[in-house]
């Protein structure tokens, strides 16, 4: 199982939202991003997920310079989303040094855009499906759309994604536990890996998620659980050699 700990930015700072609400975002002034990223390297992570929420809501500057930075600062396969909905986006975000880019509105609203960049740019693009009792939110979570999200993982499987972030709204932030059952559901219709996202509050989460993982779930993210010091990277590491993760396609 990859554990992939999460960078949310927001003016440049490190957050986290509880279910996606931006009034409720926790700051977290004790590292900043870049030194977050080493200290997450240094624990053995392997992959670092980083999410734009500037970007994602579409108001302000976006963070792709501090994205740079972190970049620099550590060798961590990255992953990182919120707000490319451009094609000017995907080739800013790729310069910058980004692995994989999630894409999560666009493959609602414009999936022939994401079709071609896929075919451009290559196998780089993972599907990031945040859905509440199924229903697929975007913009940053903050607008409504009529696609299920087992629909909109089979769609972006066919367009070409490698991977889907998975997030159940309901449980982000919360540290209420993962939903690993609707994580299965659209693995299983997407026929692609998926990472589970969102509720892992303790290393017993992810144990968890590992025994049911069913060779569908390939990796979770965690944030809060990271930050409010309930899980121990090193000591998931120990658990979880993360050496395979370079060797990935998703």
């Amino acid at each position: 199982m990859i554990i992939i700990p999460a960078i949310d930015l927001l003016d440049g700072t490190c957050v986290r939202l509880r279910q996606g609400n931006y009034g409720e975002a926790v700051r977290y002034a004790q590292t900043d991003p870049v030194t977050r990223a080493c200290l997450f390297e240094e624990a053995g992570i392997r992959r670092i997920h980083i999410v734009d929420l500037d970007a994602a809501k579409g108001e302000g500057n976006n963070n792709r310079a501090l994205i740079r930075r972190i970049r620099k600062a550590v060798s961590c396969h990255i992953e990182t989303g919120g707000g490319i909905r451009s094609e000017k986006d995907v080739e800013e975000l790729l310069e910058a040094g980004a692995d994989r880019l999630v894409l999560g509105t666009v493959f609602v609203r414009d999936p022939q855009a994401a079709g071609d960049w896929i075919r451009k740019y290559g196998k780089k693009f993972i599907a990031g499906i945040d859905a509440r009792d199924g229903g697929v939110k975007i913009s940053g979570w903050q607008e409504a759309s009529d696609m299920k999200d087992t629909t909109l993982a089979g769609k972006a499987a066919a367009l070409g994604a490698v991977s889907i972030i998975y997030t159940n709204i309901s449980r982000d932030g919360t540290l209420r536990g993962p939903d690993i059952e609707r994580t299965l559901a659209v693995g299983r219709a997407a026929g692609i890996p998926v990472i589970l996202s969102g509720g892992i509050s303790q290393t017993g989460d992810i144990q968890e998620t590992a025994k049911k993982a069913e060779n569908i779930i390939s990796a979770v993210i965690t944030g809060k659980a990271v930050y409010e010091g309930k899980i121990d990277l090193a000591g998931l590491v120990r658990m979880y050699p993360q050496d395979r993760v370079f060797d990935i396609s998703w």
